[in-house]
């Protein structure tokens, strides 16, 4: 049985633990803060054996040298970003599967935030229904800052999380969901499904409880980066919330 830990890190970071009671095996989705990561895992008694990278930014990959040796464990990320990846022991591209004990993890290239992200998919998580570690490829009503891929790639990005099953729970890497909800009032005020969860939304922070995860078919209903139906309307949202 899979089993996801999800705790704050950093300002508004999420840290992701999974871990397989059959196994033992734990990987850390990213290093935010090795400190918080340490610390939910030894709450836990659960022993880190693999660390994933889903993108090259320090916010993400900040603490893979320090985890990785206190642990001894393996580093898995985007092996299109192999050069800025510390400590990177394998690199894994679009398509390939791995093992976490007898489960498969399924990689997604999705670049657009960066050149080399990449989203871990692991089909049989919560009972079937899947769980997807996505980075910053998308946020709940939001979606990652263009800093080096185009409008083009998140639009296929976005696709490639479409194609999910869209029961599958999305872990997001940070607390951006009212942030988001402001600028996507902007852009589809008549949307009923986005209000009322925006609500839902308000309460959980209101009550110190994180937004996150969410799903494919919520994001559906209520992403406008998701619901955007061409690149060139997914790059004039992006441009507009970089302005917002």
């Amino acid at each position: 049985m899979l089993h996801i830990a999800l705790f704050p890190c950093l300002s508004d970071n999420y840290g992701f633990l999974i871990h397989d009671s059959e196994s033992g095996q734990t990987a850390t989705i990213d290093t935010p803060d090795g400190n918080a990561i340490t610390a939910a895992l030894e709450a836990r008694g659960w022993n880190l054996t693999a660390i994933w990278n889903t993108h090259h930014h320090f916010d993400h990959t900040g603490h893979n040298l320090s985890l990785a040796a206190r642990y001894d464990c393996p580093i898995i990320g985007p092996g299109h970003d192999a050069k800025r990846i510390p400590g990177l022991t394998q690199g894994v591209r679009d398509g390939d599967v791995f093992k976490l004990g007898s489960h498969d993890v399924h990689v997604l290239e999705t670049p657009g935030h960066t050149d080399g992200h990449i989203i871990f998919h692991i089909p049989d998580a919560h009972d079937g229904a899947g769980a997807a570690f996505v980075g910053d490829t998308i946020f709940i009503m939001g979606c990652g800052r263009l800093f080096e891929g185009t409008p083009a790639q998140m639009y296929e990005s976005m696709r490639k999380i479409e194609a999910l099953p869209h029961s599958t729970t999305l872990y997001c890497a940070h607390e951006y969901t009212l942030s988001n909800a402001d600028f996507a009032k902007t852009v589809e005020p008549d949307n009923r499904a986005m209000l009322d969860y925006i609500k839902t939304a308000e309460d959980l922070r209101a009550k110190g409880r994180p937004t996150v995860p969410t799903t494919v078919a919520r994001e559906l209903s209520i992403n406008p980066f998701m619901r955007a139906n061409t690149p060139e309307k997914l790059g004039e949202i992006r441009r507009a919330k970089d302005k917002f």
